[in-house]
């Protein structure tokens, strides 16, 4: 283990746990990963594995036949998967999310009936905010839910559901006009919306286009969402009671945040290891260019800024973990651990030479997965403005 994978803190069963999650990326997602990408095959037999290991369970309760793991260990547990590869990472992300708003939020029937077939892996999670031209502007959502006699109809479009194929329940925030004054957070709803894996109409009304070709982040599905006329009922409504939903969101976004910091240093770890492997096996000059002080400088800054990252990833957890707000240490986490990424990724790149820019050398994958943390979850700017108005509150002119 190197000094970059510290357990400090943890107790036995998280360090043990955090090991056989390090051994399976090894032994198998690492091996295959490069080919799976190339070709922008879904994982199946890694998304198997991790089922058998309980990871999609691991922060469901026990009495809900999950491990009841906390958020540290959940995070700990993603840095790995995302070292490995990170678009695994994102199959867990969207699903952890699901889970801990629908444990957080809803009803007691509704966490009877998806929780334990959540944590098998048996229900599959994706959650929708974001819709075509809305950008960061979720007051803006025009994707609608109309109330008759009967239950709900869904009319809109969403955009950019990670898992939006291969996922059979969907957290989805629409408007819902409800003659609410004020606020117009105050007029949406966040309906849970069953439907098959697949592409096309995928149930009554709702259908999953096809998926976005990107160019990174492969092997997970990327989709559009699409209602035409989608009937559903209050009892789809997450926690039962609509116009909530904005909040309910904000909430499962405010633990993913922590979620990408996690991804951001498992991806900046790997990114590190190779370079500092590569810097003492290539020669120039006469000697490895890792003796080339330019090169030990590349090698230092990388290290502490993955160290960093960590540390403020794991300080964002601890906080949640011990139930106090961290919303600001989550933004902070968040916009740290992917900018420190973006460059880590970088200089690992620079460090391999030409030989960053072949599909034979694993540092050309990450060069383009990592820019896909700088906007999951929340733009650098998005982090600053939860930053700077938080250090307001706390920070007040007298």
């Amino acid at each position: 283990m190197s000094r970059l994978q510290t357990t400090d803190g943890l107790t036995e069963e998280q360090q043990e746990l955090v090991k056989l999650v390090r051994e399976f990326v090894d032994e198998q997602i690492l091996p295959v990963a490069g080919a799976l990408e190339a070709k922008d095959e879904y994982p199946t037999d890694i998304v198997e594995g991790m089922k058998e290991m309980g990871i999609f369970g691991l922060m469901i309760p026990e009495e809900y036949g999950g491990l009841g793991e906390s958020l540290l260990t959940y995070a700990l547990v993603v840095e790995e998967i995302a070292r490995g590869w990170m678009s695994v990472s994102g199959i867990i992300n969207t699903h952890f999310i699901v889970a801990y708003m629908v444990l957080r939020h809803g009803t007691e029937e509704q966490k009877q009936r998806y929780l334990p077939r959540m944590a098998t892996g048996e229900v599959r999670g994706a959650f929708s905010m974001s819709e075509p031209g809305l950008g960061s502007d979720v007051a803006a959502i025009r994707t609608k839910a109309v109330r008759g006699d009967d239950g709900w109809t869904v009319d809109g479009q969403k955009m950019w559901l990670t898992n939006g194929g291969s996922a059979n329940l969907v957290a989805v925030l629409v408007r819902t006009d409800l003659g609410e004054s004020g606020s117009p957070y105050k007029n949406m709803t966040t309906f849970l919306v069953e439907k098959e894996p697949g592409f096309g109409e995928t149930a009554q009304g709702v259908t999953v286009p096809g998926k976005i070709d990107k160019m990174g982040y492969k092997g997970v599905d990327t989709t559009e969402l699409v209602f035409t006329g989608h009937r559903t009922s209050d009892e789809q409504i997450l926690g039962g009671e609509p116009g909530k939903g904005f909040y309910q969101m904000m909430d499962g976004v405010e633990v993913g945040r922590v979620n990408v910091a996690a991804r951001a240093c498992g991806l900046a770890r790997r990114a590190f290891e190779l370079g500092i492997e590569y810097s003492q096996q290539r020669e120039t000059f006469g000697k490895k260019i890792a003796e080339h002080q330019g090169i030990l400088f590349r090698l230092a800054d990388m290290a502490t800024k993955v160290e960093a990252s960590h540390q403020m990833m794991v300080k964002a957890a601890r906080l949640k973990d011990a139930g106090k707000r961290n919303d600001l240490e989550a933004g902070m986490a968040k916009y740290l651990a992917s900018e420190n990424c973006a460059d880590v990724v970088e200089q690992s790149f620079r460090i391999h030479g030409g030989y960053g820019y072949s599909k034979e050398y694993e540092i050309e994958r990450l060069y383009r997965e990592a820019p896909m943390l700088l906007i999951g979850e929340g733009t650098a700017e998005i982090q600053k403005m939860i930053i700077g108005r938080r250090l307001l509150e706390d920070y007040k002119a007298r």
